[in-house]
C-alpha cells in the first residue's frame, strides 16, 4: 500500500467513523484488503493527528469526540 493509498483508507475510515457506520475493524480490514493491526495503526495516525476518536462499548461504534 502506498503513501497516498493509506491516506486515502484513512480519510475513508475517518468518513466511516463520522457517520457512525463503523463498528468493526476486521470487516473494515477486509474490504481494505488489509491486517487488522494496520487499521488499528490508521486509527492511532488520525488520533496523532488530532482527531478524537472513542469507542462506545454499549453501542459498540467508533465515534468521535466533542468538546
Amino acid at each position: 500500500m502506498t503513501y497516498s493509498e493509506r491516506k486515502e483508507k484513512e480519510k475513508h475510515l475517518l468518513f466511516l467513523i463520522e457517520r457512525g457506520w463503523l463498528t468493526s475493524l476486521e470487516k473494515v480490514a477486509i474490504e481494505y484488503g488489509c491486517s487488522l493491526r494496520t487499521v488499528e495503526r490508521m486509527l492511532n495516525e488520525l488520533r496523532n493527528e488530532g482527531t478524537k476518536i472513542c469507542y462506545c462499548r454499549s453501542k459498540k461504534r467508533y465515534f468521535l469526540k466533542k468538546e
